[in-house]
């Protein structure tokens, strides 16, 4: 008792004479780790990224240069080269998001498709015919009225330039932009549509088995393909758009610009189907 009383005296005292007592030390906290986000963005089975990245170092080292796209439909997945974002000549690729635009336009009935706008817009997926696509172009109001809604299609990077004339021939678009397109068909479009333009992609003509057709057989392609002389100096544009495999789950997107080489045309139409072939040929096995 006699201890506690004195040890209560000398607090007094000292807090009298404004000395506060000694606090007892506290550890200090131990630092918190940083929290670690986890990666959660969808991956391309470890089997076709490696496939995917050997076809990119194979279009890296062929002439001029190559964007390219693949997406997985089913997991989310998009894989993406460093020329994807690249404008290029779209060529007879955008003939596809016009098939798309007269057939929304005619199920809200601003236009009615006849039975020879229909032949037309199968010549132009199945053949690519480019007097089908101006005939179409031009009766269904060219411009002003296909080019405002191709971006709602995904072709957001496209733009005219005044190099050329504003029709569906002379349109500068990116890989993604393709990308884009492809999709919207496969997943906003209505089934009949849909339908349609899957049917008719994986049933072109022979001018067109190439590109994505590359993927062989067992991938059951369908495509869209583009190609110009790039201003008679020598080089080409060689595009392609569509899909591959079950439920058409992949789709590939390249835009090749061969630059100045002898025979652009050939090694374009090379570099694009290789690239698909060395992806997708014998994957679906």
């Amino acid at each position: 008792m006699k201890t506690r009383r004195k040890g209560q005296l000398l607090a007094a005292v000292l807090v009298a004479l404004g000395a506060a007592p000694t606090a007892t030390p506290v550890a200090a906290a131990a630092p918190v780790a940083p929290a670690v986000q986890e990666d959660t963005r969808p991956r391309f089975e470890p089997r076709l990224l490696s496939r995917i990245l050997k076809a990119n170092t194979y279009a890296q080292n062929r002439p001029g240069f190559a964007g390219i796209v693949v997406r997985d439909r089913q997991t989310g997945a998009v894989w993406r080269n460093s020329h994807s974002g690249t404008l290029i000549w779209a060529c007879s690729t955008p003939k596809l998001a016009m098939v798309v635009d007269l057939l929304l336009r005619n199920d809200s009935g601003a236009i009615s498709l006849t039975q020879e706008d229909r032949d037309l817009m199968h010549r132009m997926l199945n053949s690519s015919d480019n007097d089908a696509a101006t005939t179409l172009w031009y009766r269904y109001g060219g411009e002003a009225e296909f080019a405002a809604r191709f971006p709602s299609y995904g072709m957001t990077d496209m733009r005219f330039t005044d190099q050329h004339p504003h029709h569906w021939g002379w349109i500068l678009t990116t890989t993604n932009d393709l990308d884009r397109l492809i999709n919207h068909v496969l997943e906003e479009l209505p089934a009949k549509h849909r339908d349609y333009i899957v049917n008719e992609m994986r049933a072109v003509d022979a001018n067109q088995q190439w590109g994505v057709w590359g993927a062989g057989a067992a991938a059951s392609p369908g495509n869209k393909n583009g190609w110009a002389d790039d201003n008679d100096d020598g080089s080409w544009l060689m595009n392609t758009v569509g899909f591959v495999g079950p439920a058409e789950r992949y789709t590939v997107a390249i835009m090749d610009n061969t630059q100045v080489v002898e025979n652009g045309f050939a090694i374009g139409m090379e570099t694009t189907t290789e690239t698909s072939r060395i992806m997708f040929e014998g994957y679906f096995r």
